[in-house]
């Protein structure tokens, strides 16, 4: 029983050591090293063993277990990224309605896809893999000009519209747009950070050890370049957040899950909508069965998100649309 307990012990250690390397993405940029940004996709596993783990010291009656509980601290807000059980009494209704929705450019319904949008009456819409469609179905909305990306939809006046591009000239990043709304101007930016372009048959694992393993060298191969890309990504998306002359609000599909480089990045100095308003799961893309989450809002601490919901009733694309209603009074 002593040598079991010590493998267990070994293996929490090396699970705490896992999961406080994800925390190191706030610090560390993926050039330097990549696979502390590699642990936050694992980071909904590790912490759910580090729990079991931690219940099996509790039901030991060992004292390490008040230890490794006191160490598990530091990883709740970590946590509420992914899952937010607050019980916070929720607030009015919010000055603004914005959805942000990656819709997989209409293919598995441009009709649908417009007719949800238009039965939401949302006053910004910022829609990410476009394949630049029209909308007939929103024509009382601005629209910033196709690019067969990013959108932005507007009830209010737009002005200032720029696409944002990284270092290396690729596809555009970001989408940035000014929208007056009641008097006032706000900075919007629409994010769509390069994806990891993976299908189905590349993740999903089968009987085939040797398959299996070729399978995950060619998932890592895939992950650390576009880890670095999105590195270039953040900056210049960075720099249209702190140039800004007004409140920022940003959302899209930012291809990177919670703790990670990009998360911190591009949350730095912002207000995450999901952890002030959400409840339950933000997960957001649901093509795999691993939950993930890669749809955000983000605001300007002046501002605050009154609402936040994960629309998991519609599935006319990959992704969930993400609904958030801001309040533009502050707290």
């Amino acid at each position: 029983m002593k040598i079991f307990r010590l493998i267990i012990l070994i293996l929490h250690v090396g699970i705490l050591f896992l999961l406080l390397g994800s925390l190191l993405n706030a610090y560390v940029p993926p050039k330097i090293f990549p696979w502390f940004d590699l642990l936050s996709l694992g980071f909904p596993v590790l912490i759910i063993l580090y729990i079991i783990l931690t219940v099996f010291w509790v039901f030991s009656w060992k004292k390490r277990a008040f230890v490794f509980m006191l160490i598990g601290l530091p990883f709740i807000n970590p946590v509420k990224r992914w899952v937010n059980f607050s019980t916070e009494k929720k607030e009015s209704s919010g000055d603004i309605k914005i959805v942000s929705f990656n819709i997989k450019a209409g293919l598995m319904g441009k009709e649908e896809i417009q007719n949800y949008l238009k039965a939401q009456d949302a006053d910004v819409i910022l829609l990410q893999e476009d394949g630049g469609l029209e909308y007939p179905a929103l024509k009382n909305y601005h629209r910033t000009q196709s690019n067969g990306f990013l959108t932005i939809l507007t009830k209010h006046k737009l002005s200032n519209e720029k696409l944002i591009f990284s270092e290396d000239g690729g596809l555009p990043s970001g989408l940035q747009a000014d929208i007056e709304i009641n008097g006032r101007s706000y900075r919007f930016i629409d994010v769509y950070l390069y994806p990891f372009q993976f299908e189905k048959k590349m993740v999903k694992l089968n009987g085939n050890t040797e398959e299996n393993e070729q399978k995950v060298k060619g998932v890592v191969k895939k992950l650390i370049p576009t880890f670095k890309i999105h590195q270039d990504q953040v900056k210049k998306i960075r720099t249209g957040i702190e140039n800004s002359p007004y409140p920022v609000i940003i959302a899209g599909d930012f291809n990177s899950v919670p703790n990670s480089y990009e998360y911190y990045h591009l949350a730095e100095g912002l207000e995450d909508a999901f952890m002030t308003a959400g409840r339950g799961s933000a997960t957001s893309f649901h093509d795999y069965k691993f939950p993930i989450r890669i749809d955000y809002v983000f605001s300007s601490k002046s501002l605050r998100a009154t609402s936040y919901v994960v629309d998991r009733s519609v599935s006319i694309s990959d992704h969930y649309p993400v609904i958030a209603e801001i309040s533009l009074n502050g707290k």
